[in-house]
């Protein structure tokens, strides 16, 4: 068994967590992780954690820019801000949706590092079916139609099955 790293130096704290957590992850340039988060609704949700002079970023991808309905996502998104803890939802300069967050390096520890993720996987899983729906209803409706006249699964669909059934005409 390896000693705990020094609080002094953020990096080896990250590390040693993910490690210590069985989290496989890539460190491509020092200071800087990258993985994936297991989810239900969302299978993978991809991290970055850069250790910076002053702070740990967290950078998490949601969701790709919706394809319809970008103001009401994007509503929905900041609503949700207001309720959450240590990350928020953001955009990048595609419109792609994740969630970031800075730690000052003084917090980074397994105790902060744990709430943190868990934050990120939380509400990347728990608003991943809201976000399709809202901005991608169009793209699966489509979808569930064209399996259900072939006769094709629709099990990775289970989870709009409700509305989906409620707009269908006989």
């Amino acid at each position: 068994m390896s000693e705990p790293a020094d609080p002094a130096d953020p990096a080896a704290v990250v590390r040693d967590y993910l490690v210590a957590e069985e989290i496989e992850h890539d460190e491509p340039q020092p200071g800087m992780f990258t993985f994936s988060l297991p989810g239900e609704r969302k299978q993978q949700t991809p991290v970055r954690l850069d250790v910076g002079p002053h702070s740990l970023s967290v950078h998490a991808f949601v969701c790709r820019r919706p394809d319809e309905e970008f103001e009401r996502v994007y509503r929905w998104l900041l609503e949700r801000n207001m309720r959450m803890y240590a990350v928020a939802f953001g955009l990048d300069h595609h419109g792609d949706i994740y969630l970031d967050a800075r730690l000052p390096l003084s917090m980074v520890n397994p105790e902060e590092l744990d709430r943190l993720l868990g934050s990120v996987l939380t509400y990347s899983d728990e608003s991943f079916n809201a976000i399709l729906e809202l901005g991608f209803e169009s793209s699966i409706r489509k979808e569930w139609e064209w399996r259900v006249s072939r006769g094709e699964s629709t099990r990775n669909l289970e989870a709009f099955r409700g509305w989906l059934e409620a707009g269908q005409t006989d």
